[in-house]
């Protein structure tokens, strides 16, 4: 099995589909006298459909409100071959180099009158221009806002006089398992599209789509195109933004995955704001409760997640809670392990508080906890290794709650960290990643950038370097 992000292969006219329209009959209480009992009761048997509205019934009306707000996505991506571009001579002989272009085609959702607009950020990555499509076959520009690679998310603003059809967003926590739901997108580029189906799970974790890994299930049919598209409710408000299929051929076997109303909400509202996603700082780390761990904890399930380390002075510790604490609720919202515990504290936002529910000793208890931004606390003093050294190429950062929580990393680590790798440098061809951790250049420690630029400027006979990544410690020995 893989998880396919929608990549489409081709772009086709849009064709206009016919209404989707099922029979459905109930037993609604209305009966033909043959109902036989069973247990004490009276089964419920069958009825006759009584009305044209019981014969037809249609999600037509629901998919004429929403269908105008969603678009297509067509992302422009250029690209100049650099072995052109940087021979003078090559220039010289055979003139500028035009840039090559590949499209890129998903589909996008409309959730404000002004023309701000959300996708898939996979569905944008790298585009030089962007352009959307509406279901009237109208086209129009639109400009990148925000794009958040943690839940592969991106808001654009669509360039033209307003006001535009919108989606509304459902209330927080007003899906349920069984709930009818319709998908909307432009699966390979046939046009705008629509599929029915129900929620399979509301809070799937686990999945490895995106770091921000908490996702309404459903089993509507989502092909590549969709990525991008809306899932609405049955009230025509929009319940997710669908991201990924579960697939063996890379087309629908009833598996597909969307983010929730209320993240893409608080990406919005960002976007709105000030262009970056703030999350709320716990000041703490989390691990899941395995089934070996709740033994030992004395818990009756293996469900939660349990505090192994904290921050001095941070929100965590101020509100009372201490290591080996099992978190189970946020607001109300179940913890069942550490990514639905991310979930339910991001969507909380940064200004106000939380209640916070866990178990310490086998006793349940509820703690108020202060929702902030992670704090600087140690500058970060961005520098950008130059020189002949294998980090060049390389810009670094000092770590702060801060800085880790924009690169994903455990809160209470510190040291020097890779923010950024320029392509085609001597750092990407040794294989730095952003979020990797200096620890050590020969014999000397690497406390904070200065010490890494100090030490990059030198001319050395070798370079014995000591990285931690995802939690692992790795050794590099090279040539000076």
């Amino acid at each position: 099995m893989r998880f396919n992000r929608f990549l489409p292969t081709l772009v086709l006219p849009k064709v206009v589909l016919p209404a989707i329209v099922i029979a459905a009959v109930t037993g609604s209480g209305l009966s033909n006298g043959h109902a036989q009992p069973a247990g004490g009761r009276e089964a419920a048997t069958p009825a006759v459909p009584q009305s044209r509205a019981e014969i037809a019934l249609s999600f037509a009306p629901v998919v004429r409100e929403a269908a105008p707000a969603v678009v297509n996505v067509y992302s422009l991506q250029k690209e100049v071959d650099p072995f052109y571009s940087n021979d003078p001579i090559l220039r010289r002989f055979f003139g500028r180099q035009q840039p090559r272009g590949g499209s890129a085609l998903g589909s996008g959702v409309i959730v404000d009158p002004s023309g701000i607009m959300v996708t898939n950020a996979h569905v944008i990555k790298n585009a030089s221009e962007i352009r959307v499509g509406f279901n009237d076959r109208r086209e129009a520009a639109a400009k990148l806002l925000l794009r958040d690679t943690r839940t592969d998310l991106a808001v654009l603003q669509i360039e033209g006089e307003g006001p535009f059809p919108v989606l509304p967003f459902a209330p927080p926590a007003s899906l349920e398992t069984g709930d009818l739901v319709l998908a909307i997108g432009n699966p390979f580029g046939v046009g705008q599209t629509v599929t029915q189906g129900i929620v399979s799970a509301t809070a799937r974790t686990q999945v490895g789509i995106a770091d921000q890994r908490f996702f309404i299930q459903t089993d509507a049919a989502i092909n590549p195109g969709n990525s991008g598209g809306a899932l609405i409710d049955m009230a025509g408000r929009l319940v997710g933004i669908n991201t990924a299929i579960y697939s063996r051929s890379g087309g629908s076997i009833g598996i597909g995955f969307a983010i929730p109303a209320e993240m893409v909400e608080l990406v919005v509202s960002s976007a709105k704001d000030d262009g970056v996603v703030r999350r709320p700082w716990f000041g703490a780390k989390l691990e899941t409760v395995t089934r070996e761990l709740s033994r030992q904890l004395g818990l009756d399930r293996p469900a939660g997640a349990v505090v192994v380390g904290l921050v001095d002075g941070g929100p965590a510790e101020r509100a009372g809670i201490r290591v080996a604490d099992v978190v189970t609720a946020v607001d109300g919202l179940p913890v069942t392990d550490t990514d639905s515990f991310a979930y339910a504290l991001a969507t909380r936002g940064t200004e106000g508080e939380a209640e916070i529910t866990f178990q310490r000793a086998a006793k349940a208890r509820t703690v108020t906890l202060t929702l902030e931004r992670p704090p600087e606390t140690e500058p970060r003093d961005t520098r950008r290794i130059a020189g002949r050294s294998p980090f060049a190429g390389a810009t670094v950062e000092n770590l702060s709650p801060a800085v880790a929580d924009e690169l994903n990393l455990d809160v209470t680590t510190t040291g020097v960290v890779i923010a950024r790798v320029r392509a085609r440098s001597p750092a990407q061809r040794l294989g730095l990643r952003p979020g990797d951790i200096v620890l050590r250049v020969n014999d000397a420690a690497v406390e904070t950038t200065a010490d890494l630029e100090r030490v990059a400027r030198r001319r050395l006979r070798y370079w014995d370097l000591a990285i931690e990544r995802d939690g692992r410690r790795l050794s590099v020995m090279l040539g000076g």
